[in-house]
Order: structure tokens, then C-alpha cells, then sequence
């Protein structure tokens, strides 16, 4: 109810700045705790060799630094996925690079993986001390070129192995240049084959094996969805995203904003991320869990990416226009027999 009374008030401010505004006041609500915490839980959700209490998840993007972990916390989520982060810092493209579409129940993003570095991120992750599932959102810098992405995966990987509940492969942001070439099949499977032989060293580093996560795009032809699943499967790869944000202008583009470059998210990608999905799940055959993501702007959306072969979802868009309502909403069609704490 309160995000329902400050909403059209942080709609009046431009985008990223009512992002932060809306990071911060949740932070200081639940420093405060003037906010109650909320927790859903529903049982088999025994995903990645993880036991996630619900299967709402927070996708990559809202919380590129891990700043607001525990603040979000609050809200419920099942788990938490914080980045996009590279190893170097980096400022992102030019604003203004942040758009919402309202009349689309849409976003156009062109971030470009902002972001305060690896460093400082499990800095923010040690000081967060959520005992909850994290995942972490891995990318490359800007300037690396991309014969070197590989090295840049590979750094953030060491880097973030043991803070990690499960880490996430970023491969499809259109925002960085060039970088979902990485989705081709030399390339994909180069890296793959890198990743894979880190995670094991890390894994006997470590005595704990953290799971790996590929994000792919939504702007796929099925014979490229055919390939990375083959190429997922035979490097045994332990989940997959689908999807993030896509290039397609349908139905956006007589909107203001409608034009802007960049990633689309909200409604208008619900049908085609939720198909990829469906691609996916005909080609891995449970053999490799699907989280699905894009587009989730109701409960029932949630539960179409459920039927389509997902096993979780994650939210950002639909958190941005209903609010932590949302969450409620798909926890109790979901998990209906859930127990509610706060």
C-alpha cells in the first residue's frame, strides 16, 4: 500500500534518480523497522543442489553493487541476485540511459554495467551478512576486448566463489558492446569450457561447489536456443537464465521513449521470454533448471513461466510498477500452502 501512494511521486522524477531514491528510503525503513520483514515459504524447491525457501527470485540490475541486500531482504524474496559486476570498476554509458514506458508497463535500460568493481561488491556482501541464497551476476569491462572476456569471467569467478549461493554467467546484456557474440557457438563454448574447469579447481579450493548459471538473450533464433542448450548440457552447466532484456521494439514504438537504444524489459517481452522458456525446457528435458525471468508483471505471468518449464522466476520490472505487492501475489498462487512470516 505504501508503494502505491509513492509511486506516482517517484514516477515524476526521472529514472535512475527514483531507483536510488527508492533503494535508499527502503534502506532506511528497514534500518528503522518501520518496515516488517516478510517471508514466504513453500516446500520443494530443491534447485541447483540449493534449497530455495520460495521460488521468487530478485533478477540482476536493481542492486548491481550489493548495497541493498538486506533491505530487500525484507520484501520476501526467495533469493537475491545482485550485479551485473566486472572486475574493474566503471561508470556505465552516458546519461540518460534509463526509461520507463508507462503506457508499455515497460523499461528501456542502457546501463552498461555500472558498477563499484568485484572489490568493493563483496565488501558490501560481507557487511550485508544475508544468510539467504545469492546469486552474483558476472560481466565483462567495456574495454576488454572481447578475445579477453573469458579472462575477465574468470577473475570475477575466483573473486566471488565463496560469497556466492550460485553465479551467473552474463552473456546477453545488449548494453555492453559486442558481448552477446558470446552466445555464438565457438565463442560459448570457450568459455563455458573455461568456467567449468574453474569452478572445479575452486570447488576443491573451496570444499564447496557453487552453481553456475548462463543468461541468455531473448532475441534468439531456435536453432541458436538448440545449440546453447546442446552446449549447456554437455558442459554440464547447472542452470539457465531466460531471459534478459531484448532489442525488439514491438508495440513500444509509438511511446515516448519507445526508440531509446537499449534493453527492453516489462510486458512487452512476457510472450517472447516465456517461448524461450518453452524452447529451452523441449531441448534440456529437466536435465538443467530453467529460472525464468522477463516480463513477470502478475501472478499469472509467474505461473505460465512455471508451466512453460521454469523452475524459478525472478522480478524487476513488474517490482517497478506493482511494487512488493507482487511478490505476495505470486507467493500465494505459487505456494499456496506457503507459511507467511511478518
Amino acid at each position: 500500500m505504501l508503494y502505491n501512494l509513492l509511486r506516482p511521486l517517484l514516477f515524476q522524477l526521472d529514472a535512475e534518480t527514483a531507483h536510488t531514491v527508492t533503494l535508499d528510503t527502503l534502506a532506511l525503513l528497514q534500518k528503522t523497522n518501520v518496515w516488517p520483514k516478510r517471508a514466504f515459504r513453500c516446500p520443494t524447491n530443491h534447485i541447483m543442489g540449493l534449497d530455495f525457501p520460495n521460488p521468487i527470485g530478485l533478477a540482476a540490475g536493481l542492486d548491481k553493487n550489493g548495497a541493498y541486500i538486506n533491505s530487500l531482504a525484507q520484501l520476501g524474496f526467495g533469493f537475491i541476485e545482485v550485479g551485473t559486476i566486472t572486475p574493474r570498476p566503471q561508470l556505465g554509458n552516458p546519461q540518460p540511459r534509463l526509461f520507463r514506458l508507462p503506457a508499455a508497463q515497460a523499461i528501456i535500460n542502457r546501463m552498461g554495467f555500472n558498477n563499484i568493481g568485484v572489490d568493493k561488491l563483496i565488501e558490501n556482501i560481507q557487511q550485508a551478512h544475508y544468510p539467504g541464497i545469492l546469486g552474483i551476476n558476472i560481466g565483462k569491462n567495456a574495454d576488454t576486448p572481447l578475445q579477453n572476456a573469458v579472462d575477465d569471467y574468470l577473475i570475477c569467478l575466483r573473486k566471488v566463489y565463496p560469497y556466492a549461493s550460485y553465479i551467473t554467467v552474463n552473456i546477453s546484456s545488449p548494453n555492453t558492446k559486442q558481448l552477446r557474440q558470446l552466445q555464438n557457438k565457438v565463442a560459448l563454448k570457450q568459455l563455458l569450457r573455461a568456467l567449468k574447469q574453474a569452478q572445479t579447481r575452486l570447488s576443491d579450493q573451496h570444499s564447496h561447489y557453487v552453481p553456475l548459471a548462463i543468461k541468455i538473450a531473448p532475441d534468439l533464433e531456435p536453432a541458436q536456443i538448440k545449440e546453447i542448450a546442446a552446449l549447456l548440457l554437455k558442459h554440464r552447466i547447472d542452470a539457465v537464465i531466460a531471459t534478459n532484456t531484448t532489442v525488439a521494439r514491438g508495440g513500444v514504438t509509438q511511446l515516448p521513449h519507445g526508440n531509446e537504444s537499449g534493453g527492453l524489459s516489462g510486458a512487452p517481452l512476457t510472450e517472447r521470454s516465456t517461448e524461450v522458456i518453452h524452447q529451452l525446457a523441449r531441448q534440456l528435458q529437466r536435465a538443467i533448471p530453467i529460472i525464468g525471468a522477463g516480463g513477470i508483471m502478475s501472478a499469472t505471468d509467474a505461473q505460465t513461466k512455471i508451466e512453460a518449464g521454469a523452475s524459478l522466476v525472478q522480478i524487476y520490472s513488474g517490482l517497478i510498477y506493482r511494487g512488493p505487492n507482487l511478490i505476495s501475489e505470486i507467493a500465494a498462487l505459487l505456494c499456496p500452502q506457503s507459511t507467511h512470516a511478518g
